[in-house]
């Protein structure tokens, strides 16, 4: 692999191959997307790199890298996209006092804490696990009492 100059402007493509996408959508997200051009949804993806294309030296053009989303989960309904959007601000927050907002160069880039923060006031995996586990408990009481 090339190595590029500290200051090379590298472009960024997208892998049209968004089948991934497919079962992370609802059917509904689906039509509507198809039926209401511009409308959005929130999503959390991971991008890898698949592809590069360099240039010679002296070239007028910029270095691309194709990415491809390798995983992605789709909000699914109001709350999950508010939950997306505050992780989105709460990182982007911290790239404007770390000042990259504009590029990703020297600096912090310290998602894992902004997503932390943003994260705060909702239920942790084990939280989540000790509801299931009350909610079954109460099922299974309503049951007895029932009998």
């Amino acid at each position: 692999m090339p190595k590029l100059d500290k200051d090379a402007e590298v472009e960024i493509k997208l892998d049209t191959a968004g089948g991934i996408l497919q079962g992370t959508l609802t059917e509904e997200q689906r039509r509507g997307l198809f039926e209401h051009p511009g409308m959005s949804v929130f999503a959390i993806v991971e991008l890898t790199s698949k592809s590069y294309t360099g240039h010679a030296d002296g070239e007028d053009k910029s270095p691309q890298v194709k990415l491809r989303v390798t995983l992605a989960e789709v909000a699914q309904d109001h709350r999950q996209a508010d939950l997306v959007a505050q992780v989105m601000r709460a990182m982007m927050r911290k790239r404007k006092m770390d000042q990259t907002l504009d590029e990703l160069g020297p600096g912090a880039h310290d998602a894992e804490h902004a997503v932390a923060a943003a994260l705060a006031d909702h239920p942790t995996e084990d939280d989540y696990e000790a509801h299931q586990i009350a909610e079954r408990q109460r099922r299974n009481r309503g049951r007895v009492e029932q009998h």
